[in-house]
């Protein structure tokens, strides 16, 4: 083979290997855009969320709301939150909940029975904020509907059982079953002494409708922009890959310790 023939057969591998290099860098471009791409709409559909969810207020719904009605016994600033366990416990779990939502329901049924666990102890209390972000992102009343029907236990002593049942008949995030009172009130008869003729009024008077509307507003200005928020200490632990419900409970176990 003459020099030329080879020296033209180097250029041609060096010219496919230059290629190959270029096409590399482009694909890796193009990944990048796509994850770029994909991290803003992310981020562009928690903004919408969180501007349909603020303008879901202003329904026909939550414009007849009437005055703000907390439940009995609600706490914190404006008696937004709803106490589980005991107030001398050392460690307090704040949770920001949506019925409606599918990823609360998930956090319920991993941790509830350490939830009921520590609470029943004396060693953890529970702050329960309800607020109505599915509404506004799918449209619906649902959140809303389930979040006075679950305030209206509360008056009647009977939250945490109303809660988990709530939770353990979740429709599907799509399905605004929750917007029927009457659904919400059959539900109430799973929870023994609850469906009674007070608790249908709260509930199909919307008593508490504009309480959980006020809820929503602190939730948006508190600059959260999903559900569940499950703050332990002022830390979010949903945020947190590595929680479990073991662990949880050995951070509460050494709180409580001291």
């Amino acid at each position: 083979m003459s020099e030329k023939n080879r020296d033209g057969k180097r250029t041609a591998r060096e010219r496919l290997a230059v290629e190959r290099e270029k096409q590399k860098a482009a694909e890796k471009r193009r990944r990048t855009l796509i994850v770029g791409a994909a991290v803003v709409c992310v981020l562009g559909l928690a903004a919408v969320i969180g501007v349909v969810a603020a303008n879901s207020g202003k329904n026909k719904s939550s414009s007849s709301a009437g005055p703000v009605v907390a439940p009995s016994g609600a706490q914190g600033k404006d008696g937004l939150a709803i106490p589980v366990g005991k107030d001398g416990a050392r460690s307090t779990l704040t949770i920001w909940e949506d019925f409606r939502c599918p990823a609360c329901q998930a956090f319920e049924a991993a941790y509830r029975p350490t939830l009921h666990e520590l609470a029943d102890a004396g060693k953890l209390r529970i702050e329960y904020h309800l607020v109505r972000l599915i509404d506004g992102n799918l449209g619906g009343t649902g959140s809303l509907r389930a979040a006075n029907a679950a305030a209206c236990a509360q008056d009647a002593g009977k939250f945490r059982d109303y809660h988990d049942t709530l939770y353990a008949n979740q429709p599907k995030e799509t399905d605004d079953a929750f917007a029927s009172n009457a659904k919400l009130i059959t539900l109430a008869g799973k929870v023994s002494g609850l469906d009674t003729p007070a608790y249908r009024t709260c509930v199909d008077g919307g008593t508490h409708d504009s309480w959980v509307n006020r809820s929503q507003k602190a939730f948006q200005s508190g600059g959260f922009t999903g559900t569940p928020t499950v703050l332990l200490g002022g830390k979010n632990i949903y945020q947190d890959q590595s929680m479990t419900p073991a662990k949880l409970k050995q951070m509460v176990e050494a709180g409580d310790r001291g």
